[in-house]
Parts: structure tokens; C-alpha cells; sequence
């Protein structure tokens, strides 16, 4: 299942075209079929004749794809089968050994090679096989021989496979072809940038079993690190305590408390264009403790709560004149002077600000209703979105103001 962090609205009236070969996991791309088109993206399809021993282009069909193709002497056929060419991607997933080594060497002996040979677009190939036929000297050359052509290659996984043989073979899984299938459609404008981000809460342990924490799921941060990778960022996620999916094009620096963020994150930033620093950050922690658990007692739990190091003001205050910093604040009350506030005293370039005693608009919510602020003084409210289009939005006001 395709996480809802990865589906960008934002593809509509784009194109691209699949091409499925004879392998078990043929009917995967009948889930990326889905997912594309649950964006509002089209999708064609062409099948060989091997893909049809797994799977039917009716199944195709019945979804929405169109057009379809299988036969290139097929009955009615008119001679448009060059039509993949309009497409914004071709997409060939699952990949077999036999339709990397023709891409390689420029063999079009059927429907699908021919197409890809006449295809002057981005190609992506994910493929699927037999470890050993995998690992045979024959297919690494042209995997090779792939990349040195510019061709998208998305490596399969190792584990099991059909046959009953482990290793590396099995098909990529489904939500990161598609997640390099939305990098190949999108606008390549941040492209040369080095983005890092802070995401989810951090945990502050009193005992060794009991924490001080919040409720943030670090979806807000995620949409902004996807969106950005899509549009060709280096990205560097530092991520607290959350169990949420980022693509392998992401770099995932995991932590758990104030203090570990701040470590990685100093440790990181300097070498930045662009820092966002989305993380629920705990302000406070409890006292180093050795004890393994605190006990049920008659006389009540005292705590006595440090100040934690203020990563957003320390790393934005100390930036260099070419480096960006954009950050968030989550608000209770007073959601616009407590916005301008902040934007000012940690030196910010960007702020974004939100409600988080509105349904809709707080912690753990698809969606978010934002107030953004620059160091310009430019100012809008956005309304209820999903976060994926809020971090589409804040990306695009960046590259306005970035040299």
C-alpha cells in the first residue's frame, strides 16, 4: 500500500506509460496502475506475451488504463504503437533479464522493445528475477550499461523469491518504483540543494520505561522531505521516534531525545543550503535517572524539568548569509503574534504556523491549516490542506526568494 505522505496532488493531466514483462510479480503493477491513477495521472500500458501468462490487459483495462497493447500484428492494430512516445515516463516494471538485455543492446523484437527504443523520454526499470540471474555477469553488464545511459534503475530487493530461492531478485517494493516514478514527473527546481530536516517529536526518559514526549506523527515533516527530494534536493532527514516510511533517496538519520537531535543536526547543517526544522521538539527534559522503574508509592512523583538546547534558534542564529532556515510553530493561542515573534528572534527566513486545538489542523492530521510569514513581510493564510500540498506550496515560496 502506498503511504498517504507519498500521494502528491499535484501530477494532474500528466502521463506515463507502463511496460509489464513475464515475471510472478506482474501483478504488482496492477497496484501502481491504481496509485497513479488515484493522482489524477494516465496511464498506458503495454504487456508481452509473457506478462499475459500472469496477468490480462483486461485487468489493466478494468482499472482505467489507455491505452493498451500487447500484439504489434494484432488484429485492428493501427499502427499507433509508437503512441508511449507522448508519455512523460515509461516505466517497465516488473523488469525481466530479457528486457534489460534488449534496452542494453537496442533489440526491438517485440511490441515493448520497440517502444522503449523509439522512447526519447525518462525511462525507469525496476526488474524482477532469479538471483542468480541476477547476479550472472551478463545482466550486471547491462544494468550497468543502463545507468551509463541515464536510464532510471531502481534495484530489485533481497529475500525470497517464487522459486524458492534467496537473494537479490525480488521486485522493488511498489511504493518506491512509484515514488521515483513522481521524481521523474516532477519539475527538477531544486535540483544542486542541500536540504535537512527535523521531523516527529523527541522522547525524554525519566525511568527506562517512561518518557516525556507529545503527540506529533512527523507526517508534516515527511511530506516536506518527499516533496523536496521529488524536485531533485539532496535531503537529509533527522527523525525522532516515529514509525513512517521514507523513500531510499532520502537520507535517515534516526534519534530519540532533544540532545541527539541537536548533535546530528549541528553535525549536518553546516554543510547546507536549506534548513526546515519541522520537529516537535521536547523544550523541557527530566533529570538523568538510573533507576530502571519508578515505583508505585504513597507519596507523590516529583520531577525537576531541565531546559533542553534550543536547536531551531542556536542553528539558525549562528547560519551563514547563504544558507535558508524555515521553521514551524505550533500554537494554542495568539497564532499570529506568537508566529512573528519567533520568525524574528531565531533569525528565521520562513515561518509556518498552526492551530493545534483545531480538528483538522493539529498533531497526527492528513490535513493542516496554515499561517505562513517571511523575513519579507509577506504573509498568507492557507486554508485546510493535505499536508502534501502544504509542503508543495512552502517549496515554491522558497524558490521565489532563493537566488
Amino acid at each position: 500500500m502506498i503511504p498517504d505522505h507519498y500521494l502528491f496532488d499535484t501530477f494532474h493531466g500528466k502521463r506515463i506509460h507502463l511496460g509489464v514483462t513475464g515475471s510472478i510479480a506482474a501483478y504488482k503493477a496492477l497496484d501502481l496502475t491504481r496509485a497513479f491513477l488515484r493522482l489524477h495521472i494516465q496511464v498506458g500500458a503495454t504487456l508481452t506475451d509473457a506478462a499475459r501468462k500472469f496477468v490480462t490487459d483486461l485487468s489493466f483495462g478494468a482499472l482505467g488504463a489507455d491505452p493498451l497493447f500487447t500484439d504489434m500484428f494484432a488484429e485492428g492494430m493501427n499502427y499507433d504503437h509508437l503512441e508511449p512516445a507522448v508519455a512523460d515516463a515509461f516505466v517497465v516494471a516488473p523488469a525481466t533479464a530479457n528486457i534489460v538485455a534488449k534496452m542494453a543492446n537496442g533489440l526491438a523484437d517485440d511490441l515493448l522493445s520497440c517502444q522503449l527504443l523509439a522512447y526519447p523520454g525518462p525511462v525507469l526499470v525496476a526488474p524482477a528475477m532469479n538471483p542468480r540471474m541476477w547476479q550472472a555477469p551478463a545482466t550486471q553488464h547491462n544494468w550497468k550499461t543502463l545507468g551509463e545511459r541515464g536510464v532510471g534503475r531502481i534495484e530489485p530487493d533481497c529475500g525470497n523469491v517464487a522459486c524458492g530461492d534467496t537473494g537479490q531478485g525480488r521486485l522493488a517494493p511498489v511504493d518506491e518504483i512509484f515514488i521515483r516514478t513522481l521524481a521523474a514527473l516532477s519539475p527538477q527546481d531544486l535540483r544542486g540543494k542541500k536540504v535537512m530536516l527535523t521531523l516527529g517529536p523527541t522522547r525524554e526518559y525519566f525511568d527506562r520505561v517512561r518518557f516525556w514526549s507529545n503527540p506529533s506523527t512527523g507526517i508534516m515533516g515527511a511530506c516536506l522531505a518527499i516533496a523536496a527530494a521529488l524536485r531533485g534536493a539532496e535531503v537529509t532527514a533527522i527523525t525522532g521516534p516515529v514509525e513512517l516510511a521514507l523513500p531510499a533517496m532520502i537520507r535517515r538519520i534516526p534519534v530519540v531525545s532533544a540532545r541527539e537531535m541537536f548533535e546530528a543536526a549541528a553535525d549536518v547543517f553546516p554543510s547546507q543550503d536549506i534548513g526546515c526544522f519541522t520537529a516537535a521538539v521536547a523544550d523541557f527534559r527530566p533529570p538523568a535517572c538510573d533507576i530502571g522503574k519508578f515505583k508505585k508509592g504513597g507519596a507523590p512523583l516529583a520531577l525537576t524539568f531541565e531546559p533542553n538546547p534550543d536547536i531551531l534558534a542556536t542553528l539558525s542564529g549562528s547560519k551563514r548569509q547563504d544558507q535558508q532556515t524555515i521553521g514551524f510553530a505550533a500554537e494554542a493561542q495568539n497564532l499570529e503574534a506568537n508566529a512573528s515573534s519567533k520568525l524574528a528572534r531565531k533569525n528565521l527566513d520562513l515561518i509556518v504556523a498552526n492551530p493545534v486545538d483545531e480538528p483538522g489542523a493539529g498533531f497526527a492530521s492528513k490535513t493542516n491549516r496554515v499561517l505562513v510569514m517571511d523575513r519579507h513581510g509577506r504573509q498568507e493564510s492557507w486554508p485546510q490542506l493535505p499536508k502534501t500540498e502544504i509542503a508543495w506550496r512552502i517549496w515554491d515560496w522558497i524558490l521565489m526568494n532563493t537566488p
